[in-house]
């Protein structure tokens, strides 16, 4: 499990239909990693398979269909979270590395010390957004903000204000209009989408 707040930025060393490899930043150095062991990359739990020289990761085609990986190129920079202690404080809020969607960039708007970013993830997903509850976007947990126009927000368009130091520790800075990020929906949200549906027997 891990919470949506960013260790490090690094950029993607090789990319396969199979692979990703990443650059190991210092400050994972600091405990060792193992193979075995789960890492978020933009949001997406991955295992690592080999650390000889960089991290290197499976990548099935499941997660290749849900996911914005076959997207990247290397040189990208990707936001990386090592799963969570059980002991470890919980800063952000619970998120599984269990992408839903691809979403994209609507528009990135610089707004003095802050920037606001709308996303688009879809009709289809609009009741799983609520006005200040969570979203993880690319490995970020975010607070949902909702649009001026309520039309928007039906039609699962959203923002989320990004504060400088977001901004300065993820990879935020090297997005544009029209990338397609990671979506993973608070999973409490979606219990209870899952427990209001119809059954069919």
């Amino acid at each position: 499990m891990f919470t949506g707040l960013i260790q490090a930025v690094s950029p993607v060393a090789q990319i396969t239909a199979d692979q990703i490899g990443v650059l190991i930043p210092p400050t994972f150095l600091d405990e060792p990693l193992e193979l075995g062991e789960s890492v978020a990359i933009n949001g997406v739990c991955l295992t690592v398979v080999s650390v000889a020289g960089e991290m290197l990761f499976d990548v099935s085609e499941e997660t290749q269909r849900r996911t914005a990986l076959g997207e990247l190129s290397p040189g990208d920079f990707v936001n990386l979270e090592r799963a969570m202690k059980a002991t470890d404080r919980f800063g952000g809020h619970i998120v599984q590395g269990h992408v839903d969607r691809v979403g994209r960039i609507l528009q990135i708007e610089p707004r003095e010390d802050f920037s606001r970013i709308r996303y688009d993830v879809g009709p289809e997903n609009a009741r799983l957004l609520i006005d200040k509850g969570s979203v993880t976007l690319d490995g970020i947990s975010l607070t949902v903000v909702h649009p001026d126009d309520d039309a928007d927000f039906d039609r699962g368009i959203f923002d989320v204000w990004i504060i400088p130091h977001t901004f300065r520790n993820t990879n935020l800075s090297t997005k544009k209009e029209g990338d397609g990020v990671n979506v993973e929906f608070d999973v409490v949200a979606k219990y209870v989408r899952r427990l209001q549906a119809p059954l069919i027997v």
